[in-house]
């Protein structure tokens, strides 16, 4: 918990630091790249949570998987560095995505379904949040066939859980206390 308050606390200061600069944009390509390859990368993740490698070795490693950076980014990872606060780099990332979608009024909204949605279903879906949220809406298809059937929606902080799995499982916890 206290790591993330610390990520979203760095995520704020590199996006007013980067809209400042005008380099909202690139900082956020540069974090997306970030996010994306340290949750895809299980060594690299390992590597900077590890209390044996040196944050010196870590910043070394971080800039030979990500030549292309732009400063400002590269000053996040140095003052991160500097306060031993490397392991967040990742947390860091996805909190200013985060962040730059709120500033530019997106918003994602993932759909989880049992089976991939149609191009027709989808840009209803799509319809349907725009009104609801008076935002730009991003929408994540995830399709997970354990839901058997439905779908759950997450905005933001929000869930709509309206699959069959949910459903058996509150008969299930009916029956059982009954």
């Amino acid at each position: 918990m206290a790591e993330s308050r610390a990520a979203i606390r760095y995520a704020k200061a590199i996006l007013s630091l980067a809209s400042d600069q005008k380099l909202a944009d690139v900082v956020n390509n540069d974090m997306q790249l970030i996010a994306v390859t340290i949750s895809d990368n299980e060594d690299l993740n390992e590597a900077l949570n590890s209390a044996v490698i040196q944050t010196e070795s870590k910043k070394n490693i971080l800039l030979q998987v990500f030549p292309d950076l732009n400063e400002a980014t590269k000053k996040l990872i140095d003052v991160l560095v500097t306060n031993k606060r490397i392991n967040i780099l990742g947390q860091v990332a996805t909190k200013y995505s985060q962040l730059f979608d709120e500033l530019n009024g997106k918003q994602v909204a993932k759909v989880t379904t049992a089976i991939p949605m149609t191009s027709d279903l989808e840009a209803k879906v799509l319809a349907k949040l725009k009104e609801l949220t008076n935002k730009s809406v991003v929408l994540e298809s995830i399709v997970d066939e354990s839901i058997l059937g439905g779908f759950i929606l997450q905005v933001g902080d929000k869930q709509y859980n309206a699959s069959i799995a949910n459903k058996l499982n509150k008969l299930k916890r009916e029956f059982t206390l009954n």
